[in-house]
């Protein structure tokens, strides 16, 4: 269990301040394995000289090792790599900024997190509609189980965001909110068993499925009353300026 790890540690470490660090990932989706990986995904803060050099700065930084014998998978990004991927509809860095799994956070993070509506757009559809296109086709080679929850994970992820402006990354939490296929329950305790487990569900059912839901998405962004660009770009370069000078 997450719950148990001392994390503050691998915050500690870092060469640079974070702003935040959360968990992303199977964890935060709602189907982890018992052999699952741990997800941490964050920001950042690189002193104001290393951006003003003639130096390319380390806006991203990865790192993968084992503690407490398990797998850990860092990734941070600059708080202005950070900022201009939130403002390219990435829905990706949204769900790790709003992740309701917080390793570290202060009021920096939560200001940015209050920031978050202004760059939601009705485009963000198309950040999930290609996600889940390229799960369903790794499934399709594979045909594994953990390919098959991302595509419908996604897919429900976006149908949520399009109806109602809130980004909701758990499954779980979104089988209750959305029309979903009946089986999904199950697939979610047979991917707790085993992370790289085969799909035992017919591939003709779940095609059609996927189908659907890609369906109900595309009517979902046509009905949106999410606006078609960012309204917080002014705001959250104030923001990035404010924070960076405050260092």
């Amino acid at each position: 269990m997450i719950e148990d790890l001392d994390l503050a540690p691998v915050v500690a470490e870092q060469p640079d301040p974070l702003l935040f660090a959360t968990v992303s990932g199977a964890h935060l989706y709602g189907f982890p394995s018992q052999d699952s990986d741990v997800d941490l995904r964050g920001v950042h803060l690189l002193p104001a000289a290393e951006l003003l050099g003639l130096d390319e700065p380390q806006e991203t930084r990865s790192r993968a090792w084992v503690r407490y014998g398990v797998e850990l998978d860092l990734v941070t990004h600059d708080l202005r790599k950070f900022v201009r991927l939130m403002l390219r509809r990435n829905g990706y860095v949204l769900e790790q900024l709003l992740s309701p799994l917080v390793v570290h956070t202060g009021d920096t993070h939560r200001e940015l997190a209050a920031l978050a509506p202004g760059v939601l757009t009705s485009h963000h559809a198309h950040h999930y509609r290609g996600f889940a296109v390229t799960q369903w086709r790794l499934f399709e080679k594979t045909g594994e189980l953990k390919p098959l929850l991302y595509t419908f994970r996604v897919l429900l992820t976006g149908i949520h965001l399009m109806r109602s402006g809130e980004v909701q990354a758990h499954l779980p939490t979104l089988l209750g909110q959305i029309d979903a296929p009946g089986y999904l329950p199950e697939l979610i305790a047979a991917k707790a068993e085993r992370e790289h487990g085969t799909a035992h569900v017919p591939h003709a059912r779940v095609g059609d499925d996927v189908e659907r839901l890609h369906a109900v998405l595309d009517e979902a962004q046509s009905g949106s009353a999410l606006p078609d660009a960012p309204t917080a770009h002014d705001a959250l370069n104030d923001f990035v300026i404010r924070v960076r000078l405050q260092g």
